[in-house]
């Protein structure tokens, strides 16, 4: 099921980079499902990676391969996604997110690995046990709040060892 890159699958930006600036671009983006929303004749996909969140469309204008696949997709499946930005619908904008605005119609989805149902919800201030998310470390490191503490204490680390470097 997992399909392979090409030379054509390079990344052009990341999630939350995109803006209503980009409106008309086609892009190229990678990482989780977030989750799918099936809507019958619409399904939305929020792709995450280490920079945000931005939702996928596919509609009646989406190739039907891609629209199969991304009726497959579930939380944490690894995806590369090709698309035109456009606003999203009114009444449709999500201000709580910084793409909230824009959606990316997709063109076409590559699903790069499929994933297990993970054993806990991959977002902030997660309620999983600390026993339950020792043991998926890898899974526990891709919520934001944890990639945020990685970040400071890189950036603490750092100044210190510049200070201590320039003296």
């Amino acid at each position: 099921m997992a399909e392979l890159l090409t030379t054509n699958d390079k990344r052009t930006c990341l999630c939350a980079e995109l803006s209503s600036a980009n409106v008309g671009q086609t892009v190229c983006v990678m990482g989780w499902a977030q989750k799918q929303r099936d809507l019958g004749a619409l399904i939305f996909i929020d792709l995450r990676d280490r920079s945000g969140i931005v939702q996928l469309a596919f509609d009646d204008a989406t190739d039907r391969e891609a629209f199969d696949k991304a009726f497959t997709v579930r939380a944490e499946f690894v995806l590369c996604a090709h698309g035109v930005v456009r606003p999203r619908g009114e009444g449709a904008v999500n201000k709580n997110i910084p793409t909230g605005e824009i959606e990316i119609a997709v063109s076409e989805l590559k699903i790069l690995s499929a994933a297990q149902t993970p054993p806990f919800e991959i977002v902030e201030n997660s309620k999983a046990n600390d026993m339950l998310r020792l043991k998926y470390r890898y899974l526990d490191l891709r919520r934001p709040d944890m990639q945020h503490a990685i970040a400071t204490r890189h950036k603490i680390t750092k100044i210190a060892r510049d200070y201590f470097d320039e003296n």
